[in-house]
């Protein structure tokens, strides 16, 4: 379906450009769409490069807790509010420290 989206959004990008060429006269339209495609390329990269940084931080700061058993204490402290919230998630099982682990990177 994300597809069909992005599809839609190139095929009116160039509809309006073709009527922006034959209709307003506007020799620049292409020239503008491409330079705007590249900035924008440029743009989500560097957004994207910043992300990872944080994202593998975040990751190191979960894996110490993970191995110091911050996570395993924290899980135990919070199994009562889980086993309520979700009572199909059987006690001790391992899906509860990434439920842990994912609510206290949301905190």
């Amino acid at each position: 379906m994300l597809n069909i989206i992005w599809i839609f959004f190139f095929i009116a990008a160039f509809l309006t450009a073709t009527f922006k060429l034959l209709f307003l006269g506007d020799q620049q339209v292409f020239a503008q769409i491409i330079t705007a495609m590249f900035k924008m390329a440029k743009t989500a990269f560097e957004i994207s490069l910043g992300l990872t940084g944080v994202l593998a931080l975040w990751l190191g700061i979960m894996r110490i807790g993970e191995r110091s058993g911050f996570i395993d204490l924290l899980t135990r402290g919070l199994t009562p509010l889980f086993s309520r919230l979700m009572p199909e998630v059987p006690e001790n099982h391992p899906a509860l420290g990434s439920i842990v682990m994912h609510i206290s990177s949301r905190m």
